[in-house]
């Protein structure tokens, strides 16, 4: 088990975003792209602070990815890029439980996913090219503004960004250590929105996305399974919204 060069850990991040036709220069929505794979099914719990995420791969056909619900949306964006690395690179993999650091992390295949995670969020070449946009002609170092541009761009958490922005020394790890702080307030007062660091509320903090769910719904369909177990089903996956049909806090509206 070795260390893996960061070129070929950017090239592992773009292969698997174009192999599910997702370019190596936009930002990505990694919801939307676990979505787009059939096998996986990803499940939000609130999960100790030591804790990042877990994964497992069940056979050929079956993944599972758990993710801290108690983090922030940036950080949980970053845990699902980190558990593909697991479930698609890692030879022999079976499961892992990931820790909440990135910095310092000792485990190599740890290192690796980190490393992937953040070349999936931000491929090498469209975070140099959006960093000469924002700066003059991206020089170093860069500014508290421009970090969070960057972040606010790609998506990523305070944390992961200064992670990879230290590791390409666009920044020093000193000037690093002043923005690991105050992340939200430093955000708000450039004017930029905050949800990125933010953590859903408790009532949101326990879902299940993915192939379970279209699994139990096809078996329902089929009438393989009774209604009441249909609903068993659900509720075990902590789906009540769709089991007792809840609203969302937004009234529907087909336009």
């Amino acid at each position: 088990m070795t260390m893996k060069d960061k070129i070929d850990l950017n090239s592992n991040a773009v292969i698997l975003r174009k192999e599910y036709k997702e370019d190596s220069f936009s930002p990505i929505d990694v919801f939307s792209f676990i979505n787009n794979i059939d096998d996986i099914t990803l499940v939000y719990y609130p999960i100790s602070k030591r804790i990042s995420g877990m994964c497992i791969k069940i056979n050929k056909a079956d993944k599972l990815i758990a993710i801290n619900s108690t983090t922030s949306y940036g950080r949980q964006r970053f845990t699902v890029a980190h558990e593909l690395y697991h479930l698609f690179f890692q030879e022999k993999f079976v499961n892992t439980i990931c820790p909440s650091k990135i910095e310092g992390v000792k485990d190599i295949e740890e290192r690796n996913a980190n490393q992937f995670a953040s070349f999936f969020l931000a491929p090498h070449e469209a975070l140099q090219s959006y960093i000469s946009t924002i700066s003059d002609d991206g020089e170093k170092p860069l500014r508290e503004y421009e970090i969070i541009q960057i972040e606010q761009h790609f998506g990523m958490s305070r944390q992961a960004t200064l992670f990879r922005l230290v590791s390409e020394k666009y920044i020093t790890l000193q000037f690093a250590n002043t923005l690991k702080t105050n992340v939200i307030q430093s955000a708000r007062k450039f004017g930029f929105d905050d949800s990125l660091y933010i953590m859903q509320p408790p009532e949101k903090q326990y879902r299940t996305t993915g192939k379970y769910i279209e699994l139990v719904e096809l078996l329902n369909q089929r009438g393989i399974i009774s209604h009441g177990k249909y609903e068993e089903y659900l509720l075990e996956a902590f789906r009540t919204d769709i089991v007792y049909n809840l609203e969302t806090e937004w009234d529907e509206v087909y336009d």
